[in-house]
């Protein structure tokens, strides 16, 4: 495809990196640099119109907000957190898929109320629990998340499960499905319509992608 705008891609450093690569290429946008050895931020492309910068997952959501970036990508649980203010997403990649899961001991109680719910993930914890009508006390926790019940600290825990493996090795389990998490295409309001050509042209081709 022809860019008649330049363009800033925002993305994460590890799997979303290596699971959008590919469908970056189908756009023929291939990286100049290698990013497991490059310490650069700002990596150059074959095409001189479009850089992708390396950032933290957790900010991609607001280096687009902010017209740092003109798109990311970044998971729907990161997207959630963030609140989506000043972007679009019109696009769901369908890459590094897994689940956002209640979980804890095998015998724990989902009922009642003023539950200890150690995650991450406050916002997407809360709205689950109000939409069962729970009140509930969230601890917000950055790692870690299956040491909170075993020591006591949190009654169940709100976290991402692929395998379930690390649940199984500490004695949890999943308990209840609050979302499925895809990572997901998001742009930059002013940018959709500064850039609306050129990011509608790879929006298009992504979906291609995606869909191929």
């Amino acid at each position: 495809m022809e860019f008649k705008s330049p363009v800033t891609i925002a993305l994460a450093k590890g799997r979303i990196l290596k699971d959008t690569l590919p469908l970056l290429k189908h756009a023929g946008i291939e990286l100049r640099d290698d990013p497991d050895t490059s310490r650069k931020l700002i990596l150059d492309t074959n095409i001189d119109a479009v850089k992708v910068v390396l950032i933290r997952a957790t900010d991609v959501p607001t280096y687009v907000q902010w017209g740092a970036a003109d798109l990311g990508v970044a998971g729907k649980d990161t997207l959630v957190e963030h609140g989506g203010e000043g972007l679009y997403e019109p696009l769901d990649l369908q890459i590094a898929k897994c689940r956002l899961m209640v979980a804890g001991h095998p015998d724990a109680s989902l009922d009642g109320q003023r539950l200890r719910i150690a995650t991450k993930y406050v916002k997407a914890a809360k709205q689950h629990f109000a939409a069962k009508g729970q009140q509930v006390e969230i601890i917000k926790l950055y790692g870690s998340m299956e040491l909170a019940p075993l020591v006591g600290l949190s009654d169940l825990i709100v976290d991402l499960v692929e395998s379930g493996n690390t649940l199984k090795a500490n004695g949890l389990v999943p308990l209840e499905h609050v979302m499925d998490i895809s990572s997901r295409l998001v742009v930059n309001k002013a940018s959709w319509k500064m850039k609306h050509e050129t990011i509608i042209s790879l929006v298009d081709i992504l979906s291609e992608a995606v869909n191929g």
